[in-house]
């Protein structure tokens, strides 16, 4: 799909709540009004999958949804193409309310609209790779020779070129997932949903998928609902990342804000052992440019993480880098110093000398 026919597609989730149980609209009320997951199951015997969700999740963006197991992250995921009907709230999809289609309406949207990537691959065991990438084109009616076209491209895009007759069997973890992938991009929807797709792969294979995402999107520039519950994956993957607890969003915003500004201590957990070096920008940490000033020495570019600028200073031998914005205009200057306290976390003590 074109880039500009993908960016229609952006995610709006209001007001969202899931209530498990018999009598789940009954329960609405309470929920408002606050009452604990515990209690809801202990006094009114359902359960609170999700309460009050307000994300907006950009078009063409890899928003990333994470928490631990019980968080309510794959609930949530399941909700946009309505795998799981809500207790309450609206799913906005290009501006229309998922939760209202019709069920011809939600059988054309799901053909089309949406891909999903599973974390157990749920490829099919009695077809091949090639027939396995062509699946979703063959519900939708699509012409042979078309479907075998767009399979034969992504197949190759995602590094399986020449296992086209292979089957699930035959294929390790990581291959087996790059087909999911394929599959899901085939299909050629604006939105593609991701529910733990890595998370069952070794660790190498697992950054070796990141990196197939992120080189994909920059072509493709769908919107992507990524799930997981390792933070290093959401701050490599999410241009943007929401953090759920117990079926409630407790901080959202892009990488630079949870790793600098976490909301509560649930947060400041997770982020406490990131490598903030591999994650904090130079513009997050820089002196801003004064009035009239115009620095001279060699540039950095925003973006850029503070290990990577600690490293030009260093290998450089140099003071400190000015930094740049995309149309080359200067932003301000960072030093050694600075960078170095950006990759400390603020509360991590400092070691004692010897």
């Amino acid at each position: 799909m074109a880039e500009e026919s993908a960016a229609q597609y952006g995610i709006e989730i209001r007001k969202l709540s899931k209530i498990f149980g018999a009598d789940a609209a009954a329960m609405v009320p309470l929920v408002e009004e606050g009452i604990t997951k515990a209690e809801l199951n202990e006094r009114h015997g359902h359960v609170l999958g999700l309460r009050n969700i307000d994300i907006s999740m950009p078009a063409g963006r890899i928003q990333v949804i994470m928490g631990l197991s019980g968080s309510g992250k794959s609930t949530l995921i399941r909700h946009i193409n309505r795998l799981i009907d809500p207790t309450a709230g609206e799913i906005l999809v290009g501006g229309e309310d998922v939760v209202k289609m019709s069920p011809k309406e939600l059988r054309e949207f799901r053909r089309h609209k949406t891909a999903m990537v599973f974390q157990k691959f749920a490829l099919l065991p009695h077809r091949d790779v090639l027939e396995n990438t062509v699946y979703g084109l063959e519900i939708q009616g699509v012409p042979r020779a078309r479907q075998v076209e767009a399979a034969m491209r992504w197949i190759e895009r995602v590094g399986l070129s020449g296992f086209e007759k292979h089957y699930p069997n035959q294929l390790s973890g990581g291959m087996q997932q790059r087909v999911g992938l394929a599959r899901a991009l085939t299909n050629d929807a604006p939105i593609l949903l991701m529910d733990e797709a890595f998370s069952a792969l070794d660790p190498l294979i697992r950054t070796d998928m990141q990196t197939v995402l992120l080189d994909i999107q920059k072509e493709i520039r769908k919107t992507i609902v990524f799930i997981t519950h390792d933070l290093d994956e959401a701050l490599r993957l999410g241009d943007r990342i929401a953090i759920l607890r117990d079926g409630e969003v407790v901080q959202q915003g892009t990488s630079q804000d949870i790793v600098l500004r976490p909301a509560d201590d649930y947060v400041e957990n997770f982020v406490r052992e990131v490598n903030r070096g591999r994650v904090v920008q130079v513009e997050a940490v820089m002196t801003p440019l004064s009035p009239g000033a115009a620095p001279g020495g060699p540039t950095v570019a925003a973006g850029t993480t503070v290990e990577e600028a600690m490293r030009l200073i260093v290998h450089g031998a140099q003071a400190g880098l000015v930094v740049t914005g995309p149309d080359g205009a200067t932003l301000g200057t960072v030093n050694l110093n600075q960078l170095a306290a950006a990759a400390v976390s603020p509360r991590e003590p400092a070691t004692p000398p010897a």
